[in-house]
């Protein structure tokens, strides 16, 4: 049988130095969390070697970014002559800002105790004017109403009390004074707040917001360092500082690099709320937990904070119960002979669809799905027709009855139509399960019954712009309708890999045979009594110049599905006989083993056509061996029967592959006219609960005088369960692996006495 082989695709790497650096700023943390390195010579070191870095990259980009000549430049383009010098500008002030951090906290372990905390406080001031001084424009958006900034607002102040709340609670006590103690956490939750705002907010993706949020996180760090204690030996407390402040120089100079490239602004992005609540939150319960677990009580200062929470989040909840999203997108004309202006009350179109879920999309806490709706049967087939009409008209009036009041139905086709909901996921799927149970009941029209196959493709609202959300649910979609209808399918970037690459293969494998592009392998059957080889196996590869190699179990589907198995199927044996046929030239009487699928078996003319290429080769009919595989035959088992005992009247020995051993597997193997039985790896393996089966089908075997085939064989283990168990031949890795024509002829070669 073919052996399938992982698929391996491509995986962008971070950049070398990037690896390196954190992975040594991780195992300083480490030995400095264990105490065996001081905690202020890890932020040194940590400092060091990611401003160096940073600041390297910084360095580059200013010096490659050069003035250009006058006469290079237009005299009307003046801001393509400010560009470069904006652009030098920048990276100079933000090296500079970066190399200043580094020197501050490299420096901490050289200055005396008593004057620590006035060095961290002089490189914080330093540091944050050269940031506020580089640090690029924001860039511009449309200006929000003063709802969509009241929202804003609410949001940002109950992130920010959350991580007040947090730096508060992690902060040492007794060094501190409460004053003090207070001011760093608001410090601290203030620019863990920018941090958090800039890499979930619309304009994420810029190098600005990259810039913005690495200096913010820096100079978190080196509020950290500016907070420590005066003693002689500070606390390691002090290793707080170097995630933000490594993380954050090196964000910075990822942030310049995009900013100051000379490329369109990518477009903007939904906000991402869910981060900006969440994160808040989980950082206060781990703060309040590590103080219960130090068995510190609650202090006033934290019982405050704590209840601060409570209106902003109420005020939130009622901001957004206030305006449904959805309202905003009801604006499409109704049809013609429709009244009122239900929101599911009419079929809308495509524009309505996309502004709302632009809607949903800009919402405060963003959510929902889109479910796009495939009908397939007699009445939408019929477009145009009375009955076509009356069906769809029926199933609308179905999806109406299942949908919520605030979901969306729209964009309405003869062949299917999509719903809005802001349901979150389980609610959504829910949904789109009842959809299906509705509209796949029977339909009566003009005195028929008629029935639709229904397919419900999915996607999350939030995943992109509308024409984004709105490909993803199609690609479901279409996921669903190949997969046989009637089920609901999910959106997730592994399908849509798996779709495209669907695609490339129906665009790609017509035509494979006429370019040259099939190639195949062949893998040794040994006896496994003496050692020696009986035949082999002939396994086909796709060898696409534009895929690479393709496996059948992969490609033989789709051909399927194109109908062009058959070409398929005559290429491999007329190669496989004639491969056969060189091999049998010598002494060695080897067998050829070729898999079929059932529908070639089916094909009214295999058995001749079969015939006639052992006679084009001169090849006898018992060096032939046509393997089917048991799991595809119960379907077509009469015909099967047929064409295996038309094979066997012509002296062509037949296999069935992949027998699984059941009760029922077992049942029909008095009806196939077989002469070898293949068994997987499972039923000869010692520590696997089916190898006691084994033993039921080597008796089965014997009583109806079928050589069991133990294959897959890939280790010295299962050779010798195989051989205990009675299998009479063996195949896989652990014995001899498939290899080119030329390899093969060579293995044979050292088995001069090679004849079954």
């Amino acid at each position: 049988m073919p052996l399938a082989y992982p698929q391996h695709a491509s995986v962008p790497r971070p950049a070398r130095p990037d690896v390196l650096v954190l992975a040594g700023v991780t195992l300083l943390l480490l030995v400095g969390a264990l105490g065996r390195v001081p905690a202020l010579a890890v932020v040194a070191l940590a400092a060091a070697a990611s401003c160096a870095l940073a600041g390297t990259r910084l360095s580059r980009l200013a010096a490659a970014s050069p003035l250009p000549a006058p006469a290079q430049v237009p005299a009307r383009s003046r801001t393509a002559r400010r560009r470069p010098a904006a652009s030098r500008r920048v990276a100079v002030l933000l090296d500079a800002a970066v190399v200043t951090a580094g020197l501050t906290a490299a420096g901490l372990p050289l200055a005396g105790p008593g004057h620590r905390s006035a060095v961290a406080v002089s490189g914080l001031a330093a540091a944050a004017a050269l940031f506020v001084a580089g640090l690029p424009a924001v860039p511009r958006s449309s200006d929000p109403s003063a709802r969509a900034r009241l929202r804003g607002a609410v949001d940002a102040s109950a992130a920010g009390l959350g991580l007040v709340l947090a730096g508060w609670l992690l902060l040492p006590r007794d060094p501190l004074d409460p004053p003090v103690r207070l001011a760093v956490a608001v410090a601290v939750g203030g620019l863990a707040l920018a941090v958090l705002v800039e890499l979930t907010g619309p304009h994420r993706r810029t190098g600005a917001a990259r810039c913005r949020a690495g200096a913010a996180l820096t100079l978190s760090g080196l509020v950290l360092l500016a907070a420590l204690p005066a003693g002689a030996a500070p606390q390691r407390a002090a290793l707080l500082s170097v995630p933000p402040l490594v993380g954050g120089v090196l964000l910075t100079a990822a942030g310049a690099r995009r900013a100051t490239r000379p490329e369109p602004a990518p477009p903007e992005a939904p906000t991402r709320v869910w981060p900006r609540a969440v994160v808040p939150a989980v950082a206060a319960v781990a703060a309040v937990g590590w103080q219960l677990r130090d068995g510190g009580p609650p202090d006033l200062t934290a019982i405050l904070l704590a209840l601060a929470l409570a209106p902003p989040l109420v005020l939130r909840d009622l901001l957004r119960a206030d305006e449904p999203p959805l309202a905003r997108a009801d604006t499409a004309p109704e049809r013609s002979g429709s009244t009122g202006r239900s929101r599911t009350g009419a079929p809308l179109d495509r524009p309505a669809l996309l502004r709302a879920l632009a809607a949903l999309r800009d919402a405060p806490a963003p959510a929902g799905a889109l479910l796009v709706v495939d009908l397939h049967g007699p009445g939408p087939a019929s477009d145009g027709h009375q009955a076509g009409e009356a069906v769809l008209a029926e199933a609308l009036r179905r999806a109406r009855a299942v949908v919520g009041p605030r979901d969306l139905l729209a964009d309405v086709t003869a062949t299917g139509f999509t719903v809005v909901t802001e349901a979150g996921p389980v609610l959504a799927y829910a949904l789109g399960t009842r959809l299906l149970g509705a509209l796949t009941q029977p339909y009566e029209v003009a005195g028929a019954v008629l029935r639709l196959r229904v397919g419900v493709g999915l996607a999350e609202i939030g995943n992109g712009g509308p024409e984004d959300v709105l490909r993803q649910a199609d690609l479901a979609r279409r996921r669903a309708v190949q997969l046989g209808r009637d089920r609901v399918e999910w959106y997730d970037a592994y399908l849509e890999e798996q779709l495209v690459r669907r695609l490339d293969l129906e665009r790609e494998l017509p035509g494979a045979v006429a370019r040259g592009e099939l190639d195949l392998v062949y893998q040794p059957v040994l006896d496994l009594t003496d050692g020696q080889p009986v035949g082999a196996e002939a396994l086909l590869r796709w060898r696409s110049p534009v895929l690479g190699t393709v496996l059948p179990a992969e490609f033989l589907p789709v051909a399927e599905d194109l109908d062009i198995v058959g070409e398929l199927g005559c290429w491999v044996l007329d190669r496989a006989c004639r491969q056969l046929a060189a091999w049998s030239a010598g002494s060695r009487q080897l067998w050829m083993a070729v898999n079929v699928t059932v529908r070639e078996l089916a094909a009214p003319d295999f058995v001749p056509r079969t015939a006639a290429v052992l006679d084009a080769y001169g090849l006898a009919p018992e060096r032939l061996v046509v393997e089917v595989a048991e799991p595809r035959v119960g379907a077509e088992l009469p015909t099967v029967v047929a064409r295996l005992a038309g094979l066997r009247s012509l002296g062509v020995r037949t296999a069935l592959d992949d027998f699984r051993a059941e009760h029922a597997s077992l049942a029909q193997l008095r009806r196939l006219p077989i002469d070898l039985l293949k068994v997987g790896p499972q039923l000869v393996d010692p520590a696997d609960p089916q190898r006691p089966l084994i033993d039921v089908v080597v008796n089965v075997g014997d009583r109806l005088g079928l050589d069991i085939v133990a294959e897959e064989l890939e280790s010295a283990g299962l050779i010798d369960g195989a051989r205990r168990a009675g299998c009479r031949y063996g195949q896989g890795f652990a014995l001899a692996r498939p290899a080119t024509a030329e390899r093969v002829e060579a293995y044979f070669e050292e088995f001069p006495t090679a004849s079954r």
